[in-house]
């Protein structure tokens, strides 16, 4: 490629931008002192087929060098050089990447041959059809935390060979996800990252490695064309906004696959890396626990950060983002923790993200735990609280009644000083990180050995029993008993106020091993088997039958702007033990009964939850006046169809003044009346 006579360019807009004449290239570098451009036929070449010097008086205007040249078009490859004989460095606003088939993380020096490189797109020139983000409610979503390759890799998901693992494979599944009722599918990362930023002979499976923050991910693609895995990701959203699915995306604006001072330099260390680094004490600051921080309150990147959210809203129509240790936003150029960070207000406060879904994992790895603190109006919660005492009472822990109470109701001793709505907690019981449902009724411990760790990764704290055998059972009775405390799990995430998330795979009942750190198995443990979908066709069903549960009760869509204490006091929380308005919350207490009405006072519900290994008799509390009896939608001691019914009509009465509850169960009643 010869390139006509490079021209000045204009130091906006950064990274390469197709014009009819040409592309105008604009990269930050402040420490650089010269900088040049290389230009590629294909990704593998052995050096570059042009490389244009930048003049600092033509090409340089403060700290951006910019460059434009007639006659490019989309597709062409690129990267940038601050020294020569230095390593081909990726752009940080390019919209796509090439992968060489000999790439090498750690290629040193000269790394032409071998690196990932940028490449030109044409961002304009894609037919959405009208399509836009959806704007669901918060109040209204339901999210399925999945991993894009996961999900359809293995054979049995029966998606065509060269479709498995990618987006359209994901697309080829669209009919599965509305069929089970959620509305939104949260996507683990899929920015372009390093898939081999992991110990020697793995890969990276999870994602957390990113080394680009506007180009989807090529090895999702089912063409090797990194403009074609623009399109691909595209159709992919577009498809999903018909069925009437958000696709919110696993951001991670934290750290980079640069890793520490011995890691690889792929863009941002050998521009500018005093910039988009926190430094100290010589080398790397690691609030991340991956070996570096990115410095998200220095105002260049803080701009990249808010120009990346704004692409994939404006130009991929992504709903929402989850953002990776959130608290890191909140950091400043030393560490220290702001009280009002500039990047989590400038997103917030962003008029081009004004209806966008922001969920933040509000801690870091470093310590600091902002859930309940969080800044700004316009953010949602991961409630990793719910995550621990839901699974301890569950599990039978001594004292876990009390900590359970306020999980059913949004948090309010978390969340409710602010004056939030119940959805500012992101209910879950299980995530990517740690271990499957089914794995949590399955394994007292973590069995990460495949991990080559030695099993010293992973968390030691699960919150799990594995129902009296380590492992897989042909115990009927130990099934059963998983089985029904896979439903108590369920029922209590996907009934309580907030906003549920499920883990890809749990209403099937898919298992790592008791792997509870997965992110280097790009395999047959991390999968979702499809062939469990059918062998566990009667949990599926359950969860299906929950969601429907939930959207029709009113109490989880309130009036627009009903805050947490006001929807507290118009549902008229009333507690309860074994007897009505006896609640017993002692350390030794492994039940509780809570009544619930709806808003328009026409629905009373009567919840009954019992961690204790024996049956318990319930007496009830009176039903309501006008209703002659509470009917039965919930049991989860029961076998199918019984455990769970959606239709009002259709639910048994209960005749009499007590319920007898199995062990280790939730029920669910419900009781009619007419309005007024």
């Amino acid at each position: 490629m010869n390139p006509r006579e490079p021209l000045p360019g204009r130091p906006f807009p950064l990274g390469a931008t197709l014009t009819p004449g040409g592309v105008n290239f604009s990269v930050f570098s402040k420490s650089a002192e010269a900088i040049e451009l290389c230009l590629f036929d294909v990704p593998e070449g052995r050096g570059p087929s042009s490389v244009v010097l930048l003049d600092p008086r033509r090409h340089r205007s403060f700290h951006y060098w910019h460059v434009f040249l007639p006659g490019l078009k989309a597709g062409q490859i690129y990267g940038w050089r601050t020294s020569k004989g230095g390593p081909l460095l990726l752009d940080p606003y390019a919209r796509a990447t090439a992968v060489p088939k000999s790439y090498d993380r750690m290629a040193r020096g000269d790394n032409a041959a071998t690196a990932m490189k940028s490449v030109v797109a044409d961002i304009r020139g894609y037919d959405w059809e009208g399509d836009a983000p959806l704007r669901r409610p918060f109040a209204e979503t339901i999210i399925y935390e999945m991993h894009v390759k996961g999900f359809t890799a293995s054979p049995s998901s029966k998606v065509p060979k060269e479709k498995r693992g990618t987006y359209a494979g994901l697309t080829a599944k669209i009919p599965y996800l509305k069929d089970l009722g959620v509305t939104a599918v949260e996507l683990m990362p899929v920015f372009q990252f390093d898939p081999y930023d992991a110990p020697p002979g793995r890969v990276n499976y999870w994602g957390y490695a990113p080394v680009s923050y506007f180009s989807p991910h090529l090895g999702y693609a089912s063409t090797s064309d990194p403009l074609g895995a623009l399109t691909e990701f595209r159709d992919m959203v577009k498809a999903f906004h018909r069925a009437g699915l958000e696709v919110i995306l696993d951001v991670v604006y934290n750290h980079t696959a640069e890793g520490d001072e011995r890691g690889p330099t792929f863009s941002f260390k050998g521009l500018e890396n005093a910039a988009y680094y926190i430094l100290e004490n010589g080398g790397y600051a690691n609030y991340s626990g991956c070996g570096n921080t990115l410095n998200a309150n220095h105002p260049v990147t803080r701009r990249m950060i808010l120009d990346s959210l704004r692409y994939w809203v404006q130009v991929m129509h992504v709903d929402g983002f989850r953002f990776d240790l959130a608290a890191i936003l909140a950091r400043d150029d030393d560490g220290r923790p702001l009280r009002n960070p500039p990047v989590i207000l400038d997103i917030e406060s962003d008029p081009v993200l004004a209806g966008t879904k922001f969920i933040a994992e509000a801690w870091d790895a470093a310590g600091l735990y902002q859930v309940g603190s969080f800044v700004g109006d316009h953010w949602k919660e991961w409630n990793g609280r719910f995550r621990d005492d839901v699974r301890s009472f569950v599990k039978g822990d001594d004292g876990s009644v009390g900590r359970l109470a306020p999980r059913l109701l949004a948090s309010p001793d978390v969340f409710a000083h602010e004056g939030r709505e119940a959805e500012q907690s992101v209910n879950f019981v299980t995530c990517h990180d740690g271990f499957t449902l089914n794995d949590l009724v399955s394994y007292d411990r973590k069995h990460n050995e495949a991990n080559g760790e030695e099993n010293r990764d992973g968390t030691d704290q699960n919150q799990s029993w594995n129902c009296g055998v380590e492992g897989p059972s042909d115990d009927p009775a130990i099934e059963a008993l998983r089985e029904r405390q896979a439903k108590n799990l369920l029922a209590i995430n996907l009934l309580a106020l907030g906003a549920p998330m499920l883990l890809m795979g749990d209403e099937a009942r898919r298992t790592q091993g008791g792997n509870n750190n997965a992110y280097a198995q790009d395999n047959e443990t991390s999968w979702f088997d499809w062939t469990l979908v059918d062998r566990n066709a009667g949990l599926r069903r359950f969860v299906k039958g929950l969601i429907e549960i939930r959207r029709g009760r009113d109490i989880a869509r309130p009036a627009e702007g009903a805050t947490l204490e006001r929807l507290l006091r118009m549902g008229r929380i009333e507690w309860h033990g074994v007897e009505p308005d006896r609640p017993d919350w002692s350390d030794a207490s492994r039940s509780i009964s809570v009544t619930t009405h709806n808003l328009a006072g026409t629905r009373i519900y009567h919840w009954i939850l019992s961690a204790y290994w024996k049956p318990l008799d319930f007496r009830l509390p009176p039903p309501p006046p006008g209703a002659p009896a509470w009917r039965r939608l919930i049991d989860t001691s029961l076998a199918p169809p019984d455990d769970l019914l959606t239709s009002f009509t259709d639910a048994p009465a209960i005749m009499g003044e007590r319920y007898a509850v199995g062990p280790r169960s939730v029920v669910l009643l419900v009781a009619e009346v007419e309005a007024g």
